[in-house]
């Protein structure tokens, strides 16, 4: 099993959730109006003359072929991207337990 986190500017959201659908992913815990700065990336703390702000998604996966297409899914729609800033983040990580 494993667990996912998305993190991307909220602007954006339209589009995650498109990759989503195309995975059949119909199950996430999101959180909104997160802030954070990433390794060469501008901030976003939702301050400043055009303030943004991010928004992360928790998945857990109990098969690997969901969350393989959504990795497939972000790898794509981040070659459509010209700015580092708007790349989609996808974080992977091992679950050991759903209760």
């Amino acid at each position: 099993m494993k667990l996912a986190f998305i993190v991307h500017n909220e602007l954006i959201t339209p589009r995650v959730m498109q990759l989503f659908k195309a995975g059949g992913i119909d199950y996430y815990t999101r959180w909104e109006h997160v802030t954070g700065k990433g390794h060469g990336t501008e901030p976003h703390l939702g301050a400043g003359s055009f303030g943004s702000m991010n928004t992360v998604f928790m998945i857990a996966f109990e098969e690997e072929a969901p969350l393989e297409a959504l990795i497939h899914g972000v790898t794509a729609a981040n070659t459509e991207v010209k700015r580092p800033d708007d790349k989609i983040r996808l974080f992977q990580v091992p679950l050991e337990r759903i209760v």
